[in-house]
C-alpha cells in the first residue's frame, strides 16, 4: 500500500453510512428518513397522516441507544444495568412516578437480560443503534399515539412488519438503480444531509 493516500487516485468513492467520508447533518438527514417512512406508512400502508405532522418537541427523545419494546410500545433509555432511565409510551414522557409504576420500583426492563451484551435483534425489541434507524424510533413512537388515539384500552401493538417494509422499500440496494425508495418530493433535500470532510 503506498504511504500516500488520495482521494484524487480514486476512480469511485463509495460512502458509508457510518461517518467514514462524509459528516452528516443529522438534523437534516433525520427529517429527510422520517418523512420518507412516513409518506410511505400513509400511501401504502394506510396509516393515518396524523404520522406527518411533527413538531419540533417531537425529535427531543431521539437519541442513540433506544429500546423499543415491540410489544408495549414504550421507548427506553436504559442505563447498564437494565435499570430503566426515561420512558415514553408514543411521545408521551412517562414521569418517575409512572415508569415506577410500569416496571417496578426497581425500574427493571423485562427483556434486558436478552439484550446485555449482545444487543441483537429481537421479536420482541429493537435496538437503535445507528443515525439510519433512529428516525424510525419517532414513527414508531407517533404510530403508538395514532392507535392509543383510536382506541384507549389498545395494550400491544403489531405495527413492526410496517417498519420492516418501510425500511426495505427506503434502503433496498436496488431502489437506486430503479430510482424508487424515498419520493423524488424529498430527494432536493438529500443533498443538504451531507458535507463532504
Amino acid at each position: 500500500m503506498a504511504e500516500v493516500f488520495s482521494l484524487s487516485d480514486c476512480d469511485v468513492i463509495g460512502f458509508d453510512l457510518d461517518h467514514t467520508l462524509c459528516r452528516y447533518r443529522l438534523q437534516e438527514t433525520s427529517r429527510l428518513i422520517y418523512y420518507s417512512f412516513a409518506q410511505y406508512l400513509v400511501a401504502e400502508k394506510r396509516y393515518s397522516e396524523e404520522l406527518l405532522a411533527v413538531t419540533p418537541d417531537n425529535w427531543d427523545f431521539c437519541c442513540k441507544g433506544l429500546v423499543l419494546d415491540l410489544e408495549d410500545g414504550y421507548l427506553l433509555k436504559l442505563g447498564e444495568d437494565g435499570t430503566v432511565l426515561r420512558a415514553c409510551h408514543g411521545t408521551a414522557f412517562l414521569t418517575s412516578e409512572e415508569i415506577i409504576d410500569t416496571f417496578g420500583k426497581d425500574r427493571e426492563w423485562t427483556h434486558f437480560k436478552t439484550l446485555n451484551g449482545t444487543f441483537s435483534r429481537s421479536a420482541k425489541y429493537y435496538f437503535y443503534d445507528n443515525y439510519f434507524d433512529l428516525p424510525a424510533s419517532l414513527v414508531c413512537a407517533k404510530i403508538v399515539d395514532v392507535l392509543n388515539q383510536k382506541s384507549r384500552t389498545q395494550k400491544k401493538y403489531c405495527f413492526w412488519k410496517d417498519i420492516i417494509a418501510a425500511i426495505e422499500h427506503n434502503y433496498k440496494t436496488s431502489a437506486f438503480k430503479a430510482f424508487r425508495g424515498t419520493p423524488t418530493g424529498l430527494l432536493h433535500c438529500a443533498t443538504k444531509s451531507y458535507l463532504c470532510v
